[in-house]
């Protein structure tokens, strides 16, 4: 059996409604299952016989909504985690030693000894867009995800053939679609031609250089990812308590969720199938319009949607990134279909009952 491990230093995904509403409170996290706990703190190492062997994780993005809850689901597999980050105290505080000490967590000084001897790389990170768009802003909002989906394909590529990640899962958005009310879109489906299908596009860009002859490359475009930790609804959820929901401009406009678990599920299959390659589109096989999506979250919260939030007002807010939560777009799932991935919460109902029923 083949082995290999990095050694690391050990200090002491975008939803259109994001754009509205204050940050959330950190999620409180729950500790790893007793197999994870005994990872050791600073080597990491997995073995090389076959898909049922462990797998040593580098993520980028792993403080993050959908990061926090990938890491969990990976240390309750008896995987190892990397968590590469800019700031070893934030991630620390977010994965402490006491009861995640599975966990090795490197900074970018690091990252390419992580990087070298993991079986596999995530990379979720990117400077959320829940601002008004600035020129300064946008450019930020491209650079922090072109610029670590550079490094990390640096890292892989530069890595010797038997240290190299095998799999490399890189984040983007349905953003890459452009917005429609009338359209639908797949794997298939063209480029749109506005500021975030921009970003998009040159976002799985530098994720393609990375060597895909070695490397199996799945880009994940991501829809609103629904949980009661962060993302959409836990900015959405408090309004709706307090009589203040309701729908943003006409309502008529499409909203391509996914579930925080089913997205988790598709990047952990992304990782453990080959047959995930290529694109495939993060989002539940029933997207609805933003009004019954409000509708909905009011019955089961037992609050009225009946409020809605102007148009004008919207754009006197955000500006340009108004656009984004007024138009949507309708995504589906074709390639992860295909697949045969199964959905725990195929419908915006269930997922929405699940959620409220951890509150």
């Amino acid at each position: 059996m083949g082995s290999r491990g990095c050694f690391c230093k050990r200090p002491a995904a975008m939803g259109n409604l994001l754009l509205l509403l204050p940050h959330p409170a950190k999620a409180k996290l729950r500790p790893p299952t007793a197999a994870a706990k005994r990872g050791t703190l600073f080597f990491c190492s997995f073995s090389t016989d076959g898909p049922s062997s462990t797998m040593t994780v580098s993520i980028t993005g792993a403080t993050g909504f959908v990061g926090r809850r990938l890491v969990q689901k990976l240390l309750s597999e008896d995987h190892k985690v990397c968590v590469l980050t800019r700031s070893a105290s934030k991630a620390t505080s977010v994965f402490p030693a006491s009861t995640f000490p599975g966990i090795t967590i490197a900074e970018q000084g690091d990252w390419d000894k992580c990087i070298q001897g993991s079986t596999a790389v995530v990379n979720l990170a990117g400077m959320p867009i829940s601002t008004r768009w600035s020129p300064e802003i946008k450019k930020e909002i491209k650079e922090s995800r072109i610029n670590v989906t550079s490094k990390v394909v640096n890292y892989i590529n530069n890595a010797s053939g038997d240290a190299r990640p095998s799999v490399f899962v890189s984040a983007t958005a349905i953003g890459f679609y452009g917005t429609s009310e009338i359209s639908s879109f797949d794997e298939s489906s063209p480029s749109g031609n506005d500021y975030l299908a921009e970003v998009c596009r040159e976002w799985e860009a530098r994720a393609c250089q990375v060597n895909q002859e070695d490397v199996r490359l799945v880009l994940l475009r991501i829809g609103v990812v629904l949980g009661k930790d962060g993302g959409a609804l836990a900015k959405m959820i408090p309004l709706f308590m307090m009589f203040a929901g309701g729908p943003l401009g006409t309502g008529r406009q499409w909203f391509s969720w996914i579930h925080q678990d089913d997205l988790v599920d598709l990047i952990y299959e992304s990782l453990k199938n080959p047959s995930y390659k290529g694109v495939i589109n993060g989002t539940a096989p029933n997207p609805v319009r933003l009004s019954e999506m409000c509708e909905r979250l009011g019955r089961v919260v037992g609050r009225p949607s009946w409020l809605p939030v102007p148009e004008i007002a919207l754009k006197a807010v955000l500006g340009e990134g108004a656009s984004v939560v007024l138009e949507g777009q309708k995504v589906l799932p074709v390639k992860a279909k295909q697949l045969g991935f199964s959905y725990r919460y195929p419908y915006v109902q269930d997922a929405l009952r699940a959620i409220a029923r951890d509150l």
